[in-house]
């Protein structure tokens, strides 16, 4: 992909071409960012996590702390499974297909993406597919 520069402010909109180079380039650097910041925060919490090595005397204390522990951990889980889809948004843009519903084809909203940059399924899509869930769900 060619070096594109974006002008401070810039935001995608749909008077121009759908997922043309800027666009492109906007996309790819707030997933880059949003990548960039889940991994600093994650280095944080194992780095508080190492530090935090204390024995608690008191049972409601080390309660406490391994409650707050856990919950720590399974947010950073989450947010390693969120990397994954950045990455696999990072490779939708690199192949061209980036920004098109996975279902229908169709071009995503802008407003979607800009939302939810990892969205692959246009919201009528997903609207659907959370219908479908439901119904699923239920039985």
């Amino acid at each position: 992909m060619a070096k594109v520069t974006l002008e401070d402010g810039y935001v995608p909109s749909d008077d121009e071409p759908f997922m043309n180079d800027r666009q492109r380039e906007y996309f790819r650097r707030k997933l880059l960012s949003w990548k960039s910041d889940i991994l600093r925060e994650a280095q944080d919490t194992l780095a508080a996590l190492q530090s935090e090595n204390e024995n608690h005397p008191d049972i409601a204390d080390r309660a406490s702390s391994e409650t707050d522990r856990s919950i720590e951990l399974r947010a950073r889980d989450r947010q390693r499974k969120l990397t994954g889809k950045i990455d696999a948004a990072l490779a939708r843009i690199e192949d061209g297909s980036y920004g098109y519903c996975e279902e229908t084809g169709e071009p995503i909203s802008l407003k979607r993406l800009d939302a939810r940059p990892i969205a692959t399924l246009s919201l009528e899509a997903q609207e659907r597919h959370e219908r479908r869930e439901r119904v699923y769900r239920d039985d």
